[in-house]
């Protein structure tokens, strides 16, 4: 559906974030006639606060998990065998 609606829209090409190559941020009406320095600045901040898409951490917390398990299997291991020398 095609509307006659007419927006600024903010391009930032570089969003300094490694999932999003490109961002379009469209600006309210009521801060339309905002300065465009003020507004591409505004933009740059909101980009760096974003974080991964949901599914990214999650498939990123079961590997830091999984890493701490076989950390902790490794030590347990290492203070058994330490403790089976001394005896």
């Amino acid at each position: 559906m095609v509307r006659g609606i007419s927006r600024q829209i903010i391009e930032v090409p570089d969003t300094g974030n490694i999932y999003y190559e490109k961002a379009y941020l469209v600006v309210k009406p009521e801060f339309s006639d905002a300065q465009r320095a003020l507004l591409e600045k505004e933009a740059k901040r909101v980009l760096r606060a974003m974080d991964a898409p949901s599914g990214m951490k999650q498939k990123n917390k079961k590997w830091l998990m999984a890493l701490r398990f076989f950390a902790a299997a490794l030590a347990g291991a290492g203070i058994m065998a330490g403790c089976f020398f001394l005896f």
